[in-house]
């Protein structure tokens, strides 16, 4: 698995917009945007856990993009477990 994705695993769900700060945003963005898709299916579902409560300034939707970029895609036992509306 890619560093990046490593890396905003260990971030944990993207932040509610409202209560997000420019410096954890920006962090998010950045390791988000340097991944190149596509992703492997184990880094999708990687990538799944990290849906938060809101669309988090846009970048819930470029993870999705990332997401939809990996050949198994859908995978759907990882959608399965999911409470998320993403």
């Amino acid at each position: 698995m890619r560093t990046e994705i490593v890396e905003l695993s260990k971030l944990g769900p993207l932040p509610a917009s409202d209560k997000a700060s420019v410096a954890l945003v920006k962090k998010f963005q950045d390791l988000i945007e340097s991944i190149e898709s596509p992703v492997s299916d184990k880094e999708a579902r990687a990538l799944i856990t990290l849906f938060g409560p809101d669309e988090c300034f846009g970048l819930a939707w470029t993870l999705l993009h990332l997401i939809e970029s990996a050949p198994g895609w859908p995978i759907m036992d990882s959608l399965e477990s999911s409470s998320s509306p993403w």
